[in-house]
């Protein structure tokens, strides 16, 4: 499956050197805003600690928001927008072929 990417995704060029890009609106409803126990940045092998990260995004309503910050911030670790390092890499390529396709 290849999503679409989040219109915040295809017009934001922003870096993790830009602080106003980290301080966006979206934030402050995301549902993980007050996790102090780390639930995402599980260990990649527990599987069930990353399923219940994902269930918590699942029902978050700036999902795609944090998804897109992620990718375009190339974030390493943790779960963003209910999506893994690894998943979120690939679908940057995807992404980023699009993108080309489009231009």
């Amino acid at each position: 499956m290849i999503l679409e990417p989040p219109s915040a995704f295809m017009r934001c060029n922003c870096t993790m050197l830009e602080t106003s890009y980290l301080h966006e609106p979206w934030r402050e409803e995301a549902m993980c805003q007050n996790d102090t126990e780390g639930l995402f940045f599980p260990d990649p092998a527990d599987i069930g600690a990353v399923a219940v990260a994902k269930a918590v995004c699942a029902s978050c309503p700036v999902a795609n928001e944090c998804l897109a910050y992620a990718i375009d911030t190339d974030q390493p670790f943790g779960i963003w927008g209910g999506f893994t390092a690894k998943e979120r890499r690939r679908i940057r390529r995807e992404w980023m072929k699009e993108i080309r396709r489009a231009s």
